[in-house]
């Protein structure tokens, strides 16, 4: 089973044919940057036809049984995510909506102050607001999995105390390894993955050390140590693939349309656009290389399958659905 938790690739034919050919069971995908409600429901309506136009190759996953399916219909399936709470503007109403319409994701954050906690970027973090904590109980209610990855530490580690699910960090890496803004505390970690919640490692090169230069064998073996530390039921894949995207996305992703200035995030303004993936990964059908990776610092076969997709997976059937309680 494998299972990408996080990509934002400028979709064609091409890239789902290359999932097909990578044997890649399920992916989240992000449908909003900084979109509100009206403008994610048209990336919703562009994802339609593309199930539409490629039924031999993606569909739409709205529960852990479609990775099933897509295992046994040689197919990927598509799992939608956002990167800010924006599509719920200020209306915690639109928590229910947005996860009928697909959505199992949602980030309380994107690098700034939302209205729900505080990114990573900014200089004070206040933690969660009065609605972001509704909004995490409204989250934990209907099945929308509270994503942290890119939030500040004490609004992470109350989202994760204050959440009566688990929660997930689906795309960053430890920040002991490799000390990026976006990385992670271990504090942080531990909180999330003591809480019984997820992280995903990222394959984005301002995440790695030494960047795109990063070896396949230290990426493993951050794998490996993370495993020792957190428990290996609590980590898998979230590459953050930005495959064939033009570099003026980054002023999107970045910028939105909240300032008038160019946020270069984690690049540089020398170098503004996206970095260069390294040589062992570079699109969808790479994923063998990093079970090979992760065999050759150490992992048995059952360690190396829960990476690639199965702790996703088990994640996914406990988070989905609507809430027991």
């Amino acid at each position: 089973m494998r299972i990408d938790n996080l990509q934002y690739a400028n979709w064609s034919e091409k890239i789902f044919r290359q999932m097909n050919d990578g044997a890649v069971n399920a992916v989240h995908v992000t449908i909003a940057y900084h979109e509100n409600f009206r403008e994610t429901v048209l990336n919703i309506e562009q994802w339609n036809r593309w199930f539409e136009q490629y039924p031999d190759l993606i569909f739409a996953g709205r529960w852990a049984s479609d990775v099933q399916l897509a295992r046994e219909t040689g197919r990927t399936a598509i799992f939608f995510g956002f990167q800010n709470p924006s599509p719920i503007e200020d209306d915690i109403g639109l928590v229910e909506i947005v996860h009928a319409l697909g959505a199992r994701f949602m980030q309380l954050t994107y690098n700034n102050q939302s209205l729900l906690a505080t990114g990573c970027y900014e200089t004070h973090d206040t933690g969660l607001t009065r609605m972001g904590k509704q909004v995490v109980r409204e989250m934990n209610r209907v099945g929308l999995v509270v994503d942290m990855s890119h939030s500040a530490d004490r609004s992470t580690i109350e989202a994760a105390e204050y959440s009566s699910r688990p929660i997930a960090i689906t795309h960053a890496n430890p920040f002991d390894w490799e000390p990026a803004r976006r990385n992670k505390r271990h504090a942080v970690i531990e909180a999330v993955t003591s809480n019984g919640g997820m992280l995903g490692f990222s394959l984005y090169p301002h995440h790695l050390k030494n960047k795109t230069d990063c070896t396949l064998t230290s990426f493993c073996t951050m794998i490996a140590k993370a495993a020792d530390t957190y428990g290996i039921e609590h980590l898998g894949l979230g590459t953050d693939l930005c495959q064939d995207q033009p570099d003026s996305v980054v002023e999107w992703m970045r910028v939105g349309r909240w300032s008038r200035d160019i946020d270069y995030g984690e690049g540089s303004a020398s170098a503004p656009g996206f970095p260069d993936m390294p040589s062992w990964f570079t699109d969808n059908r790479d994923f063998a290389n990093i079970e090979q990776g992760l065999a050759e610092v150490g992992m048995q076969p059952d360690e190396v399958n829960a990476i690639m997709g199965g702790n996703w997976y088990r994640f996914y059937e406990e988070s989905f659905t609507p809430s027991p309680l």
